[in-house]
């Protein structure tokens, strides 16, 4: 039986073998991709040993080929939990190092097993994805494997925050699983996501290209949208994550931390009442408003590369964080298209789903045109925003700066979907449609008769300028709160959103509603 020194002795030999992981040759393999180990991510994430490791000694139980004979070591994925910032998450680490970190049935168990922990116990998960996807060996086994981690991303869905890195290779099923989190992070140059490879492509259709060019970081934070994050390395991804989990709180039954900045509530920004343009075709940075009015100029700023007609982002207005969804102007004039109306929504939805108020700083002239835009359902994307903003029950709050034309005055939370607070500049623009556009509908005939057809032209285009291109007809109507000095922004949005932030409202019971996906 052994004495209980000899008994020690074993288990210390047996977590000494699950630690060295795949081996020294495999892991400086690892570190010579310039990857860190599955076990340095997890300890750069938590707090100085808080974390405590679950399952170190799973074994799969595979009996095909020659897998009884084969031992990978902690099943392919460290898991446990930890505290980061003083706060408990969870967290898996797929450890290419052993058999790449295929995803087998006892691998899928152990990050089940983790995911049902947090999800009782109201905490973050994150994950590290690097893995060379389903353990062929094991067939079905392993498909059901990812079934039962998509089943419970679904579940934890809109209660705890969900966050995915992408820090290697993740094909096939196994990039759902971060399709259906909150957040994806990608690493330049080591990570790359895809449904099928380039070997695949290239002997299906015949085209050939890199696995850079078909899922790299960049591909997926400019192109696809698919991720949000793009990090020079896993060091500063990781970073990124728990700059993130400041932001955010635990799970859907509290409310972000409160982190006092040192910025005075009462701060103006005399900047602001110069910042419009007097030509109403000219654009600025709707990112220098931001800055200027949030708590230090911090912002937090996913798909940074992605539809940059619209910009998303968490930020603090008095130490609590808010979500800023904002028009900008120096792409596609602030244009609402497919990939904005997408980008938004998805954000405002997991604002709302965590407590986190909305604030919609709005210059946008309407939807972008084309043909493009129309075959590629602009109806049905744009909708998404009318949708979203009105099953929203968070304080809103709506900052108009210029430009608030047609469907998209409503699209970027208008009084009429929900907001509680609209703030206009005095250079706000509240209208069907701009001048140019409305005086050649409304006067077309006048013009046609007139003999200088330019010069009525312009006296029209003025005329419906001065009436309608300001605040105060929106204001009179009441849906416009308030008219308000540029320089006064950031005191008012505070005082409305501390008025707001006792509110309490709720939808007609259902079970859920059929957004227009």
């Amino acid at each position: 039986m052994g004495t209980t020194t000899d008994k020690l002795k074993e288990l210390k030999e047996r977590e000494e073998k699950e630690l060295a992981m795949g081996g020294e040759k495999q892991l400086q393999k690892q570190r010579d991709k310039g990857k860190l180990t599955a076990r340095a991510r997890l300890d750069l994430l938590f707090d100085p040993a808080s974390f405590r490791e679950l399952d170190m000694f799973v074994r799969h139980r595979c009996t095909d080929f020659d897998m009884p004979k084969t031992f990978i070591a902690g099943e392919g994925v460290v898991t446990g939990h930890g505290t980061v910032d003083g706060r408990l998450v969870y967290a898996y680490s797929q450890d290419f190092t052993s058999m790449a970190g295929t995803l087998g049935e006892m691998h899928a168990e152990k990050i089940c097993k983790v995911m049902d922990l947090a999800l009782k116990t109201g905490s973050p998960i994150v994950g590290f994805n690097d893995s060379g996807g389903a353990r062929i060996q094991e067939g079905v086994d392993s498909l059901s494997g990812y079934g039962d981690i998509f089943y419970r991303n679904s579940c934890a869905s809109g209660v705890i925050p969900q966050i995915s890195a992408i820090m290697g290779p993740t094909a096939g099923g196994a990039v759902y699983s971060p399709a259906m989190t909150d957040w994806i992070f990608m690493t330049k140059k080591t990570s790359n996501m895809f449904i099928t490879g380039p070997a695949v492509i290239k002997a299906t259709i015949g085209e050939d290209i890199s696995f850079e060019d078909l899922g790299g970081a960049m591909v997926h934070n400019s192109k696809s949208g698919v991720a949000h994050f793009a990090c020079d390395s896993d060091a500063q991804c990781i970073e990124r994550i728990k700059e993130l989990l400041t932001y955010l709180p635990s799970n859907n039954m509290e409310d972000p931390p409160v982190v006092d900045l040192g910025d005075d509530p009462h701060r103006t920004e005399p900047m602001l009442d110069s910042i419009i343009p007097d030509n109403p075709r000219a654009y600025y940075d709707m990112k220098d408003v931001i800055h200027s009015v949030v708590d230090k100029g911090q912002i937090f700023e996913p798909h940074e590369h992605y539809a940059k007609n619209i910009i998303i982002c968490f930020a603090r207005f008095n130490g609590r964080t808010v979500g800023i969804i904002a028009n900008q102007p120096k792409f596609l004039a602030g244009c609402l298209d497919i990939n904005a109306s997408d980008k938004a929504t998805r954000f405002i939805r997991f604002c709302d789903a965590f407590n986190i108020p909305l604030v919609t700083i709005v210059d946008v002239p309407g939807y972008l045109p084309g043909s493009n835009q129309e075959w590629g359902g602009i109806i049905r994307h744009g909708a998404k925003l009318l949708w979203c903003y009105s099953e929203a029950t968070v304080p809103k709050v709506t900052l108009i700066t210029r430009k608030d034309y047609g469907g998209a005055f409503l699209a970027m939370c208008g009084k009429p979907l929900g907001s509680d607070y609209v703030f206009a500049w005095p250079t706000a623009e509240i209208a069907v449609m701009g001048a140019e556009q409305a005086a050649e509908i409304v006067h077309r005939r006048e013009i046609q008769a007139a003999p200088d057809q330019e010069a009525k032209r312009q006296q029209k285009i003025t005329e419906y300028r001065d009436h309608f291109s300001n605040p105060y007809i929106a204001a009179a109507r009441g849906f416009v709160d308030a008219v308000i000095s540029p320089t006064e922004t950031r005191p008012r949005i505070i005082d409305a959103l501390e008025m707001l932030a006792t509110k309490r409202e709720t939808r007609p019971a259902k079970k859920h509603g059929n957004i227009p996906v």
